[in-house]
Formats: C-alpha cells, structure tokens, sequence
C-alpha cells in the first residue's frame, strides 16, 4: 500500500508518519517511509533548496512550471528508490507526494488557470514519470495560525539556515494552499482521508491520538489483520 501524507508547511506530517511507522512495525507489518523532496540525495532537491531560500527570485517571479519541474524531477530522480521499497514493504509511507506539488503551484496562479496546471502536473509525474498513484493520501488539515507557530518550533533543516523558507515566511499564500488541498480533497473522495489534529476545544492533539485514527481507516486496518 502506498499512502501519501499531504499538508501545509508545518502541519505535522514528519510526525504522523513516523508514528505510523512506528504502529506499523508494532502490528508486524513491513513498514517504510519516505520524505520529499529528498534533500542532500537528489540534484533536483539540492535546486528545491536554493528555490526555498528566494535564491531564484520571489515566490511570483519564478514560473510554476519551472517549480514544478523541479519537484517532479526530485521524486522521477527517486524513482528507482521508491520502486524498490515498495516491492520490499506492506506499506509505504511518504511525506509529501504529488499533491505537493499541485497545491503549491497551482495557489500561485488565478483560479482560471489552476485547472490546466493541475493536469499539466499529473501528466508530468504520473505520465511522463510514470510514477505511481498512491493508494490513499491523507490530508493533515491544520490551519495556518497552528501551523506557522509549529514551524516557528522546528529544528534546523539541511536545506536553510533561516527559521523560515520562502513558502513558510508567507501565512496569505500558505491559506490559498490550504484551501487548495481541501478542493483535492474533496474531489478525491474515497481515495482522500481528512484528518483534523485539533481537538473541538482547539487544543492540539497527541500525535499518538492522531495516528491512532489514521490507523483505523479501512485501508490501513485491513493490512494488519493479513
């Protein structure tokens, strides 16, 4: 099985999927995980790195496609990888997949244009690439506000020294991708899972709470009674 974990910067998705893992390997289940864009692996995520830190320009002057295209190219460079480890696994994990890239871009562009560049990409990846579908992709649905303070929180990454990227340090266009990811999700239907990581107060909830109901899904309960 191939599950994808979709989100915002920040919304928690390295968290869950090692969680899961982690309730993976605790049912017997052969487990793994994978995280894009791949930095420090590929060329293409070394180019992702420079992107992220405005090396090319802002988020407005560098082209969707080009953007784009260096996502897709991180995860085509990674294919042989990815191939690999879902022969070897019961389920694969990954962090980021192709609605990434989607969400991302298309939030750059007028609504008019979003649908032509969301058939662009799926062409590009899933055709071109020929990489494949996931089984399901879950949507970690944290908003903004509890996102930008959760990326204020985190370690330092390899890619930037700075406390936010590009896309990080602007909450307007992180909301425009939120709304985004929530269209896919509604359009994908079953092949979509909704996930809320507050509780009705606000509150957030564990991680270990929220895997828990990840785990329950049909999908996912039905690969730990094999």
């Amino acid at each position: 099985m191939l599950l994808a974990i979709e989100g915002i910067d920040g919304a928690g998705k390295g968290t869950l999927c090692r969680e899961l893992l982690a309730l993976a390997e605790g049912a017997g289940i052969r487990a793994a995980a994978l995280s894009f864009p791949r930095y420090e692996q590929t060329q293409f995520a070394d180019l992702i790195g420079r992107y992220l830190r405005g090396e090319m320009g802002a988020i407005d002057q560098v082209p969707v496609r080009y953007a784009a295209l260096l996502y897709g190219g991180d995860r085509f460079e990674s294919r042989d990888r990815l191939m690999a480890l879902i022969a070897d696994h019961d389920l694969l994990i990954l962090d980021r997949y192709v609605a990434s890239n989607i969400a991302y871009n298309a939030a750059k562009l007028p609504i008019a244009e979003r649908a032509e560049l969301i058939a662009w990409i799926e062409r590009l990846e899933y055709g071109l690439f020929d990489l494949p579908r996931p089984d399901l992709t879950l949507l970690l649905a944290t908003s903004t506000a509890l996102a930008d303070r959760l990326v204020g929180e985190k370690e330092a990454r390899s890619y930037t020294r700075a406390t936010r990227d590009l896309h990080e340090a602007d909450r307007d266009f992180l909301s425009v991708v939120a709304a985004l990811y929530g269209e896919l999700a509604d359009a994908g239907g079953e092949s979509w899972l909704r996930v809320e990581p507050t509780d009705e107060a606000g509150n957030l909830r564990p991680p270990s709470d929220i895997a828990a109901t990840v785990w329950g899904h049909a999908s996912l309960a039905n690969l730990a009674v094999r």
